[in-house]
Order: structure tokens, then C-alpha cells, then sequence
């Protein structure tokens, strides 16, 4: 559900702007004032993701992020349907959202990537991308009804809008029966409560045996680290190089040329079609194919893993880009601006089988990756942070594409082939494979001690539940190599045995 009001609320302003209504209810915003609107969004979820959610999620737990953003999201669609015609209020509404998405989503995966078990942890994930595909398909359908409905006057655009409170009273009405990450609990000493919450999704046979797994992990990492700083982000080695590669795929994710395409879908498609009925359509369409195209990383993730799924994504939309640009650049423009139907129904084609090829991939496995790499101590904060840089590339993008579009027009397609084959390049050289590994056991593949068999070494040597409670006197000492070489050693062959 919180991947559907994503989705929704991505997708609103994209398919309001279209509206004469709209633009006649703000007293025709200029170009600014509306690029304004998306900046406002994007600037406020980076706030919120980057400095409340990490706090909210560690302190209260990933339920409350949730629950939190959820009532932030219907004060504002309320704020956003029912404002005086002052486009500032409007604005208001926007970055409201924005922010309450910045404080929600990343709390969302963290919470999904605790619950699921290791084999279907993927599928699990890429499910969210598929429900965000979900948002979109409602919000564009909806829209593409209301143009048929002009005797709604105003209401043909506020309909859209207020449609955005459904997601989160779903959310309100489910979360408080929600179980709580069993990780989180355990991070909090509430032993029993996890138990209790692992209880419910898990077989019977496994919870001692991953509760005890989650506890040694977590009493590790307690012990090495004391809070958690922003700092560790940029001195530990470890946490460093995986903040580094999660940083670059959430950017990527935008930078694809996605990013661009769904907020300004409807300006592009203004160079092909005349009529908004046909391209609302068409944006309806394109949402549709979206849900179907998702649904293929919910086999493809655990088949072929996150690694090359993410190579062959960038490789397929990099050639779409490609064809894109010179279709679009080759072929003649008709008198009324647009072009003939032939070109037009090709270049909606290519840019259906750019989406083709990304949800699986860049859409549903970014997410997956970014929430599973890093461990439990700072995972909520580098979830926060990493997936942030998505609402980076937007505002970046945002203020960049629409002058971009009106001085190159289609040969602007060529920048997202060639940022594509980057990251197809980048995840070859750079990028581990994490499928079938679980969280406690991820540490080794990102140069750090397994936390897991730490943890196992502390209860061996009787002082697990000491650290626990907050004594870090019990603390046992590791010389050099074990603390390096022998502990990474016997990772790697913990790994050879479960592969």
C-alpha cells in the first residue's frame, strides 16, 4: 500500500497539468510556478529521508514511519483539493507529500526486507515496485475517465487529487496489525516481542534458530559500534563502499531517463498527439503495461539474480534510447507540430519497451538491492539516505530536462543512452551479487566481518546477552587476525556451503 500511494501521488501533477481547469483555478501558473510544484516534492522527500526517517525508523519502529506518513499524506490532499486558487497552497500540499514519502518509503523496504525470508526476500521486494506500477495505473486511468467528464468542471483535476487519500487510509486501517521487524525488536532488547513476530511468518521449526542468528548479528554490531553516526557512512570502509554503490543505483534509477519520462510524459507526448484525451490515454496505457512488465522480476530476481538483471536492464533501455532518437529526430514533423501516425504509434512502442525492460530491473531491483546490503545497526539510515538520491536525480532533472528537451528535442534522449551504458558498465565491474544471502551473512561480501558468526563467537564465549543488556565490558578481544583474515576466510566459506 505504501508503494500504491507512491505511485499515485508520483503520477498526480504529471496528469493535472494537462487540465485547462487546473491551469484557469491558479490563474495560469507560468513555467517557474510549475516546475515549482515538482521541486517542492522532491525537495521536502529528501529532507524527510535524509533526516527524520532514519531517526523516526531506529527510535519507533518501521511501523510508526508508516503510520506517520500516511497522516501527513491525507492533511495535505485535503490542503491540495480544498486550497483557496492560491498556487502557493497547492505548492504547500506537494511538498507536504513529498515529505511525508520521504519519511515512509524507505521505512517501507527496510520493514520488507527484515520480515521476508532469505528465499523470497527478491520477490518479496519486487513486489513493491510492481504495487508503485499499481498507483500509477489508477491515478492515469482515473485521469484519462475525467476527461471524458466535462461537465465536472474543477472537479475533472480535484478528483484526481483527492483520490490520493485512499492508500493511506488503507494504511492507517491495517498497520497496527502489522508485526513489527523482528531486527528491529531485537535491537531494542524486546526479545520475546520478536519472538512473537517471527512467530507469525515464519515456519514454527525456524524461529529459535533465526531469532538466535538476529540476536548474535545484532550483539556484534553493538558492540563495535555504539550509536549510529552519520560518520560511518564515510570512515568505515565497509559501510562506506556499500553506501557509495546504493547512492549510484538510486541516482541511476531516475537517470535512466524513467524519472524523466514520468513526470513529463505528458509534455513529450505534446510533440507527437494533439489531443489530451489521446495521451492521457496512452499515459493510462503505458501504467497498465507497467503492472505486466513488474511482474517479471518476481521470478527473474531469484532466477537470474539482482546483478545481471540490472546489467541487461541498462542495456535494453540504452537501445531504446538510442531508436527513440532517431526515430524522432529523422522523421519530418507535420504542420500542426506533431507527427504522422506511423512515427508516433513507433516512438509510443519504443518507449513502452523502455519500460519493458526497466521495471524489472532498475524499478523493482534497485529497491531490492539498496534494502539489503547494508547492516542491521545502520541499515534504516542507509536505506533512508541511499534511496534518497533518487529524489536527487529528479530535482536535477526536473529543472534540466524541459530546457534540455526544447533545445536538443529528441537528440535529449541521446544523454539517457549514454548514462545506461554507464551503469551497465558500473554494475559489471563494481557490483556483488546478493541473492540467496541472508542479512545477518551480507557483511562478507562488501569486505566486512560476518556479524553473525561474530555474534556466534561472543555467545560461545558466554557473553552474548551481557552485550545485550548494555555491558560492553563484557566485550571479548579479538586479536588482528581474527578481527580480519581468519573471520573473513571463514565467511567465505560459510557462503560456499550455503551455495
Amino acid at each position: 500500500m505504501t508503494m500504491i500511494l507512491y505511485g499515485f501521488d508520483a503520477s498526480t501533477f504529471n496528469a493535472v497539468q494537462g487540465y485547462a481547469e487546473w491551469k484557469e483555478y491558479f490563474h495560469h501558473p507560468n513555467p517557474n510556478v510549475i516546475g515549482s510544484v515538482t521541486t517542492a516534492y522532491t525537495v521536502a522527500a529528501i529532507v524527510g529521508g535524509f533526516f527524520v526517517s532514519p531517526w523516526m525508523s531506529d527510535t519507533f519502529g518501521r511501523r510508526m514511519n508508516i503510520i506517520f506518513g500516511s497522516v501527513l499524506v491525507i492533511a495535505a490532499t485535503c490542503l491540495q483539493t480544498f486550497a483557496p486558487r492560491v498556487i502557493g497552497a497547492f505548492i504547500a500540499g506537494r511538498g507536504i507529500i513529498g515529505f511525508a514519502q520521504g519519511v515512509a518509503l524507505p521505512a517501507a523496504a527496510t520493514y520488507i526486507s527484515e520480515v521476508a525470508p532469505t528465499e523470497i526476500r527478491g520477490k518479496v521486494l519486487s513486489f513493491y515496485q510492481l504495487f508503485y506500477s499499481v498507483g500509477s495505473f489508477i491515478c492515469f486511468w482515473v485521469s484519462f475517465g475525467t476527461t471524458k467528464t466535462p461537465q465536472l468542471g474543477e472537479w475533472r483535476w480535484k478528483t484526481v487529487v483527492f483520490l490520493q487519500v485512499l492508500a493511506p487510509i488503507a494504511l492507517l486501517a491495517t498497520m497496527p496489525f502489522a508485526p513489527e521487524s523482528p531486527r528491529w525488536l531485537v535491537q531494542h532488547d524486546k526479545i520475546d516481542q520478536a519472538r512473537a513476530c517471527l512467530q507469525k511468518v515464519r515456519a514454527e521449526s525456524e524461529v529459535e534458530s533465526e531469532l538466535l542468528a538476529i540476536r548474535e548479528a545484532i550483539a556484534f554490531e553493538k558492540q563495535q559500534m555504539s550509536g549510529v553516526s552519520y560518520a560511518l557512512f564515510f570512515t568505515e570502509p565497509s559501510i562506506r563502499w556499500r553506501f557509495f554503490l546504493a547512492c549510484v543505483i538510486n541516482f541511476g534509477q531516475q537517470a535512466t531517463g524513467q524519472g524523466s519520462l514520468n513526470n513529463y510524459s505528458t509534455i513529450i507526448y505534446q510533440k507527437v498527439f494533439a489531443s489530451n484525451s489521446t495521451i492521457q490515454l496512452i499515459n493510462a496505457l503505458n501504467a497498465t503495461m507497467g503492472i505486466l512488465f513488474t511482474l517479471n522480476a518476481t521470478w527473474m530476481v531469484e532466477r537470474f539474480g539482482r546483478r545481471q538483471i540490472l546489467i541487461g536492464g541498462a542495456l535494453g533501455q540504452a537501445l531504446c534510447m538510442f531508436i527513440v532518437t532517431l526515430v524522432g529526430s529523422q522523421t519530418p514533423t507535420t504542420a500542426t507540430g506533431g507527427k504522422s501516425m506511423g512515427v508516433a504509434v513507433a516512438i509510443v512502442i519504443l518507449l513502452f519497451s523502455f519500460i519493458l525492460f526497466y521495471k524489472p530491473s532498475w524499478g523493482a531491483t534497485v529497491w531490492i538491492y539498496s534494502s539489503e546490503i547494508f547492516s542491521m545497526k545502520v541499515r534504516a539510515t542507509g536505506v533512508a539516505m541511499a534511496t534518497q538520491t533518487q529524489n536527487v536525480a529528479n530535482a536535477i532533472l526536473q529543472q534540466a530536462f524541459p530546457v534540455f528537451l526544447e533545445k536538443a528535442k529528441w537528440y535529449t534522449f541521446f544523454f539517457f543512452m549514454g548514462f545506461n551504458l554507464f551503469l551497465a558498465a558500473f554494475c559489471y565491474f563494481l557490483l556483488p551479487e546478493t541473492k540467496g544471502v541472508s542479512l545477518e551473512d551480507i557483511d562478507t561480501l562488501f569486505g566486512g566481518q560476518n556479524h553473525r558468526e561474530a555474534g556466534e563467537r561472543m555467545e560461545q564465549n558466554g557473553v552474548m546477552e551481557a552485550v545485550e543488556k548494555g555491558d560492553m565490558s563484557a566485550r571479548p578481544k579479538y586479536d588482528a587476525d581474527d578481527r580480519s583474515g581468519s573471520s573473513e576466510k571463514e565467511s567465505a566459506q560459510h557462503l560456499e556451503q550455503r551455495a
